[in-house]
């Protein structure tokens, strides 16, 4: 094993096991970590043995990463808990407060705690988006739209995560729920000045700021606050995320070879722009040829903070037998 410090590039890779161009990848100096898709799952003992291969290629280990929302996105499903969209428990808060309240803390703990004991740092949650009626990429990923229950269901869905060991992650900074383009196609635009965005969609990302070790941007331009996505913009990140929200923690870029991050220029320039702007960490998904063009051009420069990387990995806090019975309780209401 080899002593390297972790750099910001998260990429992917394409099999159930890790073939040798994938090792060599891994160990390049740019890499800090890996994201996983359903095509890397088959069961929950082959998914563990790559966790483990991959944490076994770096010292410190690579971070290991998933998008495991629920509902539409959840990237490993048999033999993990079926977990619902985020919708369906902010309808259940609708009807009960209480027990709204109650099942995001314990979806949140099945969730973190299934992972972790698979061997994964970071789940990318939660989706902290404020739905609209013309939003589609997001819809029922939103707790609601309303601010100010999407800040109360996703503080209980990151206390069951912290409860489980593992740090949340909260999306798509500032806010996905606006627009009804997907930003994996097409670069979707939403017209609202800034008062209006601090007003309802920012209200969660401003509520939880101190109990987010995560941020991920959103790929969608607001060409009346900023021309450049908040991805590449210094002013979302630093003036508004940093500043005005007062978040401390990692930033995240969404994947940057999406359709959303074009005007970012080739896969280097939008590298470089999203490092320079204030990203900590950037995303290559599904495009091995840019992926390794952005490694080779970062080398080793750009580390992350060492501090901020550690308060990533995740620490097993539950059993397989406290698993069993919190899927019990959920089993009564999912």
């Amino acid at each position: 094993m080899s002593s390297l410090p972790l750099g910001p590039l998260i990429v992917d890779i394409p099999g159930e096991t890790l073939g040798p161009d994938d090792i060599i990848l891994l160990r390049s100096p740019a890499i800090g970590g890996v994201i996983l898709f359903s095509r890397n799952y088959q069961s929950r003992q082959q998914i563990a043995e790559l966790t483990a291969e991959i944490r076994a290629l770096r010292s410190p280990p690579l971070l290991v990463c998933v998008d495991q929302e629920g509902g539409r996105v959840q990237r490993f499903q048999d033999g993990f808990f079926r977990l619902p969209a985020a919708r369906q428990i902010g309808v259940k808060y609708e009807q009960d407060m209480q027990q709204g309240l109650q099942l995001a803390r314990n979806l949140g703990m099945m969730m973190a705690g299934e992972l972790v004991l698979a061997g994964v740092d970071i789940s990318f949650a939660p989706v902290l988006d404020c739905s609209h009626p013309e939003s589609r990429v997001i819809g029922d990923r939103s707790f609601s739209t309303d601010p100010n229950v999407v800040t109360s269901l996703a503080s209980e869905f990151i206390s069951g995560m912290h409860q489980a060991g593992m740090a949340a992650t909260g999306k798509h900074y500032p806010g996905h729920g606006g627009v009804s383009e997907d930003s994996h196609e097409v670069q979707p635009v939403d017209n609202r000045e800034l008062a209006e965005l601090l007003d309802r969609d920012l209200l969660p990302f401003q509520g939880l700021a101190g109990r987010l070790v995560g941020i991920m941007t959103a790929h969608v331009q607001f060409p009346r606050i900023d021309m450049a996505i908040p991805s590449f913009s210094p002013y979302w990140l630093d003036t508004i995320l940093r500043r005005r929200l007062g978040f401390s923690g990692m930033v995240f870029s969404d994947d940057l070879t999406m359709g959303g991050a074009e005007q970012g220029g080739d896969p280097i320039e939008r590298a470089h722009s999203a490092l320079q702007a204030g990203c900590d960490m950037i995303l290559a998904c599904n495009d091995r040829s840019a992926a390794l063009e952005i490694a080779k051009q970062l080398g080793d420069e750009h580390n992350p903070d060492p501090k901020k990387v550690n308060s990533l990995y995740a620490t097993k806090k539950l059993s397989a037998l406290d698993l069993t019975l919190i899927r019990a309780s959920l089993a009564e209401v999912c």
